[in-house]
């Protein structure tokens, strides 16, 4: 009796000591099966996250070249967001931030996951200007020759313009913009490639002073109705040099406007579907369509686009799909430009997918990008 009550407590003591129960205990004499594996972590690859910071060199829609003192890399961005404030200009600091590891220059390596504005900028990009003659004028591209003999197509997708005098070739024009030249072609060093610039104005005149709208005067009684100063709205078709072509509003016959002797000021620039008032004088028969006839135009304003609503804004830019990211498309526009919209609020109704080689027509807010090259998209259509 004493051996049993003394084995009791000694159980009970070693079961208190080790927090089991005595079903446990017991299990553990009776189980004839394995014991169980211990549970095992198992570990996930790590994921490496890096930035390379540099100055960007070249841009085709999908794919970046980025310089730094020791070497150049070229990125595939077509899965990345680009979120530069700027936009895509050329000498601008920028950094990528990206999946992986980079070996030596090697970026296949790697995923490009943003590409930002460079924090710690040593060099802001400054307002730069150009002074050369007209040699064309479209409405995406302006090209001028400068006293050196050099010449460039700037892209103006967008960009404030006055001639004071009108406009034509040989003509004498200013250009304010951001960014620097890309690398000149080899076989031609006289020409500049100009490409990745913001054009930010263009004027005949420096600095730009736009007069104040003078009021139609109100003829008194010797005057006749036919010398007051009149108006008439139009929908800008196209423009090349100082031919601008316009529907005006409740026609179908659209008017070809010489401007090469009127002012001209279109604050959101020549894009086509944007509207345009033309004033004239004499008298244009109310009962026929619009017409030149019997009237002088005397000057033509572009509506302000810093006054519109995507609602209202009707500025169209027209091309091929070269290249996207995953906000942005870049197109090439029928005169040679290549123009970059962000795409992540637009009404897509295009019917490619937004593919390479798709044609479209894409309605964006020039107010958007006074400062950018990157064109905010409202509306997406196939061309």
């Amino acid at each position: 009796m004493k051996k049993t009550l003394v084995l009791c407590i000694c159980l009970s003591m070693a079961l208190s000591m080790t927090g089991c129960t005595l079903g446990n205990i017991v299990d553990r004499f009776i189980s004839t099966g394995d014991a169980p594996a211990p549970e095992t972590t198992i570990e996930k690859p790590r994921v490496y996250m890096d930035e390379l910071n540099g100055k960007l060199q070249d841009f085709n829609g999908s794919q970046l070249t980025l310089s730094t003192p020791d070497n150049t890399y070229v990125f595939d961005v077509s899965g990345a967001t680009l979120e530069c404030s700027d936009g895509m200009i050329t000498g601008d600091e920028i950094s990528i931030i990206y999946e992986g590891q980079l070996s030596d220059t090697d970026t296949t390596t790697v995923k490009a996951l943003k590409v930002v504005d460079e924090f710690h900028k040593k060099n802001r990009l400054k307002d730069r200007t150009a002074h050369g003659q007209v040699q064309g004028l479209t409405a995406n591209t302006i090209t001028i020759k400068a006293k050196s003999g050099k010449t460039a197509t700037y892209p103006i997708t967008g960009t404030e313009q006055y001639y004071q005098n009108g406009i034509k070739a040989g003509v004498w024009v200013y250009l304010h913009f951001k960014g620097k030249f890309s690398e000149t072609n080899s076989d031609n060093p006289m020409v500049l490639n100009a490409s990745h610039l913001k054009v930010l104005s263009i004027s005949d005149m420096d600095p730009i002073k736009i007069p104040e709208p003078t009021p139609t005067p109100v003829p008194s009684e010797e005057e006749t109705q036919p010398l007051g100063e009149k108006q008439f709205r139009g929908v800008i078709q196209d423009i090349s040099l100082n031919a601008l072509q316009i529907l005006p509003e409740g026609s179908d016959t659209p008017l070809n406007l010489d401007i090469s002797a009127i002012p001209a000021y279109f604050k959101g620039g020549t894009a086509p579907g944007s509207y345009v008032n033309v004033t004239y004088t004499g008298e244009m028969p109310e009962d026929s369509p619009v017409t030149l006839e019997g009237i002088t135009v005397i000057a033509v304003t572009g509506d302000d686009p810093d006054t519109l609503d995507d609602r209202h804004t009707t500025a169209t830019v027209t091309g091929t799909i070269i290249g996207s990211t995953a906000n942005t498309v870049t197109i090439q526009t029928n005169d040679g430009a290549a123009a970059t919209c962000f795409t992540g609020n637009a009404q897509d109704l295009s019917s490619g997918g937004l593919e390479p080689g798709w044609g479209v027509r894409i309605t964006f807010h020039p107010s958007a990008s006074k400062e950018s090259n990157i064109y905010t998209a409202i509306k997406i259509e196939d061309a």
